[in-house]
């Protein structure tokens, strides 16, 4: 009985220009970017001072990237929502385009609400800013074999972007050009809530729907307990619309095998919802179950992000009062340390899930072990929950800041803006300052490319030492909002720092050599005069890998030589307890 519902919900009084194709085919399609372009220029028309639509980028293929914003008494900028205290809640579709429900979903219900038929009166104390699409190029690649495991629409767009970019790895590094204009739009409007629209992968079960929100179980105390109840909330709502919401992403601990249970995990800011967590806001992940028919999944969409719409507009003052106080802590210097990486504990607890009958056997194709689901007996599985997570990696934070040098300053001052962080150049060099130097012990590149870069993972310490800062060099002080993405970037072991994402690999590869035929000799010579180097050299060559290793033999050498390149693996940003002298006057703008 769902489609007639639906469709009787849809059609009734609906605007025909302001009726999508999905909407007309009961849904069972999809439209093309065009049809986004043509609904961003009726829905002005249609609700004349309550919507407006943006162009807030162009796409590497030519296409407009566009939002909808739409308030019933016209707080439809920035500048506005600023000055009325107004919350705002930002939404997305399509960031995977095969994915696409919170398109279909967000223009049904941004329809409903302006026209009053929908919680009448939210949009008064709301604002709501929509980007239907993000990945625009991925959704015109359009075809109807790209999400096999996903009970349609009969096509829909590819998941990566034209310059074959997963957007949603790409909030950190920043990288694709689509990600840059959207990320300085979120910032200018710096909304309360900020949800991304997805449709999982994976197994078959019957929840329809997962919320990940955060903070949650990261974050500072207060925006945690309002985390909290912000999904309390919003589960009651969903499962008095007989939704079977879960709070974790639900992908099992080992593929394909339901009884190894689950895990609640805090990705690094890569992702949509991290990203926005890391700036003191809260992020939210939604994902529908990609096995439910589209229109079961897009009206799940829908509900999830209407209560959304509903709880920040009635908790607006309060969550604003949360943000803000978060924000003073941040820009007083008070945060000390930031958690890069988190992990589960060993603490479970059974759950019911609800899944179906399922065998698990040995498979004559790939040799493997295959799993068949019967989705026609529903089936309580009573699996393990591993719901703590503890600090994985943490770093302490300099009481100053980050020093990046000229050579580098232009493209990280410029990623900053993108990210809302605030830098400073110095304006005059200065001769000798006490600062810290990290130096790689070990530097492991990715054996394959990850997202068009390769990856550097390190292994070192930071070590303080006196050094000379040219004009030029870029500041970036923690006494900021946003600190928790500054550490994130700058910190070099953390999974989404600039280093491990590729930035600075020329620094990791050695460029200078010295021949055998000089290496040879000066060893000799130095074991000659040196009693310590020779008793290290004798202790290195009872490793029988480091005996049988010539290379390793002779590098033992080349790093004692006074032509070795003391550069090499030696991060060039650096860390600084108080802010250096130099800089230029005046207090450095938030881009």
């Amino acid at each position: 009985m769902l489609l007639p519902t639906l469709l009787a919900m849809t059609l009734h009084q609906a605007p025909s220009s302001l009726t999508t194709v999905s909407e007309q085919s009961g849904w069972t399609r999809t439209g093309r970017y065009s049809e986004v372009e043509s609904l961003c220029r009726a829905f002005p028309k249609a609700f004349p001072g309550k919507v407006r639509c943006d162009t807030i980028g162009t796409t590497p293929e030519g296409r407009p990237l566009l939002a909808l914003v739409a308030s019933a008494d016209g707080t439809l900028t920035p500048a506005a929502a600023a000055r009325k205290q107004r919350p705002v809640v930002f939404f997305q579709g399509g960031i995977h385009s095969g994915e696409i429900d919170g398109k279909d979903a967000g223009f049904w219900l941004l329809r409903d609400l302006l026209a009053g038929k929908e919680q009448p009166g939210v949009l008064k104390r709301v604002t709501a800013v929509f980007v239907p699409v993000f990945n625009v190029d991925g959704h015109e690649r359009f075809g109807p074999n790209h999400r096999p495991n996903q009970n349609g629409p009969e096509e829909m767009g590819w998941r990566a972007t034209a310059q074959n970019l997963n957007l949603n790895r790409d909030y950190a590094k920043a990288e694709a050009p689509e990600m840059v204009a959207l990320l300085k739009y979120l910032h200018a409007w710096d909304p309360l809530v900020y949800a991304d629209l997805h449709a999982t992968n994976g197994a078959k079960f019957e929840h329809d729907v997962s919320v990940g929100i955060e903070p949650q179980k990261s974050g500072p105390a207060a925006l945690r307990e309002l985390g909290v109840k912000l999904r309390e909330e919003l589960f009651t709502e969903l499962e008095s619309q007989q939704h079977l919401p879960v709070p974790f992403y639900p992908s099992f601990i080992e593929d394909d095998d339901p009884s190894s249970g689950f895990a609640y995990g805090v990705p690094p800011p890569r992702f949509s919802h991290a990203y926005w967590a890391a700036h003191r806001r809260f992020g939210v992940l939604v994902e529908t179950h990609s096995w439910k028919p589209y229109a079961e999944r897009v009206k799940a969409t829908r509900h999830v992000v209407a209560s959304l719409l509903r709880l920040v507009a009635r908790d607006g003052a309060a969550l604003r009062a949360a943000v803000k106080a978060a924000d003073a802590t941040d820009a007083a210097g008070k945060t000390r340390e930031v958690v890069l990486a988190w992990k589960n504990t060993e603490q479970q607890r059974t759950i019911d899930f609800r899944g179906y009958a399922y065998e698990r056997g040995a498979s004559d194709v790939s040799g493997q072990t295959w799993i068949r689901y019967d989705d026609t007996k529903p089936q309580v599985w009573k699996v393990p929950y591993f719901e703590e997570i503890q600090p994985a990696l943490t770093a302490p934070l300099p009481a100053g800041g980050y020093l990046v040098p000229p050579a580098h300053a232009a493209w990280v001052e410029a990623k900053l803006a993108t990210h809302g962080l605030r830098s400073q150049r110095l304006s005059k060099p200065v001769a000798s300052a006490a600062v810290e130097r990290f130096r790689a012990t070990e530097a492991k590149w990715s054996i394959q490319s990850v997202e068009n870069r390769q990856t550097l993972n390190v292994k070192g310490a930071w070590e303080p030492q006196s050094q000379a800062l040219p004009a030029g060099t870029l500041y970036v002080p923690v006494a900021q909002e946003g600190v928790e993405l500054v550490a994130h970037l700058f910190e070099p072991t953390g999974p989404d720092s600039l280093l491990s994402w590729g930035f600075f690999n020329a620094h990791f590869e050695q460029k200078e050599y010295v021949e055998d035929y000089v290496l040879e000799p000066f060893a000799r010579e130095l074991l000659a005069k040196d009693a310590s180097v020779k008793a290290e050299w004798e202790a290195k060559l009872k490793d029988p890998a480091f005996a049988k290793d010539a290379r390793a033999r002779l590098r033992f050498f080349y790093e004692r030589h006074p032509a070795r390149d003391v550069q090499l693996r030696v991060y060039p940003v650096l860390r600084i307890q108080a802010a250096p002298q130099g800089l230029a006057a005046g207090k450095p703008a938030k881009p």
